[in-house]
């Protein structure tokens, strides 16, 4: 007995086929990248440097050069100060994609302006509280005050940073311009904001811990 073929079997089935190919996800799709923003001022926000050149741009490239699947994301805007940080921190995690963490690296405005460090931790404190809530893990980036303010102020300044960093347990690196500052091979013409050279040796200080941001991050799924 020969069996009838329906004619418009096959394309039927190689229709469906293809619908389920597009909507099933393949069994080990890559790892979404992870979206690190940059919470900061000029420092992160690249014064003075071409985009590619910017903290952010380089930490990106270095966590991708060790193998991390990141975005980072530049929030830094020059002049701020943490109270700036603070009053758009709403709106920096609005963004879509929302971000899966971040670095907060505020403070050297603070510094630079003699601003009361008690004003600098509750900016500070409430920045980090946000980002708790939020339930995005957190690299706090210190900052150290200018000597000129006298002892008191330096001692209660620099201790804002490691204080908060443990109380949110956030991951913390005490001086973002750690092997930068003072030095004239690694800053622009004026002294304060870092050349090229700068910001690689900035991201060569952060990104052992950026890493295990990323890790926190993957750790602890979208927020």
């Amino acid at each position: 007995m020969t069996r009838k073929v329906n004619a418009f079997a096959a394309p039927a089935v190689a229709i469906v086929l293809t619908i389920m190919a597009v909507l099933s996800p393949p069994a080990r799709a890559a790892a979404a990248a992870v979206r690190i923003l940059v919470l900061g001022d000029s420092l992160s926000a690249g014064y003075g440097l071409p985009a590619a050149e910017s903290f952010p741009s380089r930490l990106e490239a270095a966590l991708r050069a060790r193998g991390h699947e990141v975005a980072v994301v530049n929030a830094g805007v020059s002049g701020d100060t943490t109270a700036g940080g603070r009053s758009r921190i709403a709106w920096s995690l609005g963004g879509t994609p929302a971000p899966d963490a971040v670095i907060v690296a505020l403070g050297s405005n603070d510094a630079l302006r003699g601003l009361e460090p008690a004003e600098t931790r509750a900016n500070l404190d409430a920045i980090l509280s946000a980002l708790k809530s939020a339930g995005l893990p957190v690299l706090l980036a210190g900052m150290k005050a200018p000597r000129n303010f006298g002892p008191d102020y330096v001692r209660e300044f620099e201790a804002v940073f490691p204080a908060l960093a443990a109380r949110y347990d956030a991951l913390f690196y005490p001086f973002i311009l750690e092997g930068v500052a003072l030095d004239p091979a690694m800053n622009q013409a004026d002294g304060i904001h870092p050349n090229p050279k700068g910001v690689a040796r900035m991201v060569d200080g952060v990104v052992p811990l950026a890493e295990k941001l990323v890790a926190r991050a993957r750790a602890e799924g979208p927020p």
